[in-house]
């Protein structure tokens, strides 16, 4: 493993750092359904993505 010769400086430390940005995950609507859907999910509703059933749900009684 390497060591350190210097202390690395709190603003060299922090410029390190800098590239972090917290995003809101983006939300679509769902063709089929319209409910709100993460991009690139399936959708919980009605279990359909890009246009075609991925999971089949069971209709509640």
């Amino acid at each position: 493993m390497a060591h350190p010769k210097r202390k690395t400086s709190k603003t060299r430390r922090d410029k390190r750092r800098t590239h972090y940005k917290a995003v809101a995950p983006t939300y679509v609507a769902c063709p089929n359904c319209g409910a709100s859907v993460l991009y690139h999910r399936v959708c919980s509703e009605c279990g359909h993505y890009r246009g075609q059933l991925a999971i089949e749900k069971v209709a509640a009684v």
